[in-house]
């Protein structure tokens, strides 16, 4: 299974594709040096294949590239953050990070 995830800054939104399929989103809003993930979206009857692990990896690894902080809105995204803390937590500005330290 291969996804390709690609950036549309015109849309706000990070798409995952699968055999070029629209499978899944991710909704953002910039604001100077920060990325809020508003949403996460897969198509139901792609659920249980990681689609959406694989996009929230695939957008918080273009954030780290970007020098962007990271507000992860999105529960799905937050709990992404829980499960996988290393290396993304350090995105996540210092007073936020707290509540997504796992349990």
């Amino acid at each position: 299974m291969h996804i390709d995830v690609t950036d549309h800054p015109a849309r706000s939104r990070y798409e995952a594709r699968l055999d070029g399929e629209l499978v899944g989103h991710a909704d953002y809003r910039i604001d100077g040096g920060r990325v809020t993930i508003t949403h996460t979206e897969v198509d139901p009857a792609q659920g249980g294949r990681g689609i959406g692990s694989e996009l929230v990896r695939r957008v918080l690894l273009d954030v780290a590239s970007r020098e962007l902080e990271l507000v992860p809105q999105c529960p799905f995204v937050a709990d992404y953050l829980r499960r996988h803390p290393d290396p993304f937590l350090g995105l996540v500005p210092a007073p936020l990070r707290e509540r997504l330290r796992p349990e």
